[in-house]
């Protein structure tokens, strides 16, 4: 049994980030120009010398036409492939910068595409609006815990059981919040790619 943690993710993460650069034909430079992400920094995310923040994802797999689930999922599937994934072999992803652990469900490539994540108390990540032009629908249910969603001005306040579905027919920046100084918030969201 291998549980892909971080070492493990942050090295599929990265070759795939630098594989998805280099079918654009991009250098680093292009593609520090088009995310506004410096070239150093993702250089030594390429070489997994440094473990991106969400909000960093969000803003290279914007870069790359991609969400950031669908780089995740790329790079999960890079691991192996499979129709049946045990929760022990699910990889595994640490935001660096909140605590935020992202758990991949779903066996590689499967869809809709399903993630667990753990938002730890008080944590927010942001997401910008580049990082949804690509799905057809996304779902957000509420395991247990509390989730402020913000989708562009409109803001949810959901609680455990909630369901949210997005409206993903005008991309908006989105943050999920948890209000709480105490308690994780875990929810699911079930993901489908255009």
């Amino acid at each position: 049994m291998s549980i892909m943690m971080n070492d493990g993710m942050d090295a599929l993460l990265a070759a795939r980030i630098r594989r998805e650069r280099e079918a654009r034909g991009w250098s680093l430079a292009e593609l520090a120009a088009q995310s506004g992400v410096s070239r150093a920094m993702i250089s030594k995310v390429e070489r997994a010398e440094s473990s991106p923040t969400a909000a960093l994802l969000g803003r290279l797999s914007g870069a790359l036409g991609l969400t950031v689930s669908a780089l995740l999922a790329r790079a999960e599937a890079d691991g192996g492939p499979g129709r049946v994934l045990r929760a022990a072999e699910q990889p595994r992803w640490t935001d660096p910068g909140t605590g935020y652990l992202r758990r991949a469900v779903s066996p590689p490539g499967a869809e809709p595409e399903l993630v667990e994540v753990e938002l730890p108390p008080g944590a927010r990540v942001p997401y910008p609006a580049e990082s949804y032009r690509f799905l057809r629908g996304q779902v957000l249910w509420v395991r247990s815990g509390r989730l402020e969603v913000e989708e562009g001005e409109e803001r949810h306040s959901l609680r455990a059981g909630d369901c949210l579905a997005y409206d993903l027919s005008t991309p908006r920046d989105c943050a999920m919040e948890n209000p709480s100084a105490t308690t994780p918030c875990r929810y699911v969201v079930a993901v489908v790619r255009r």
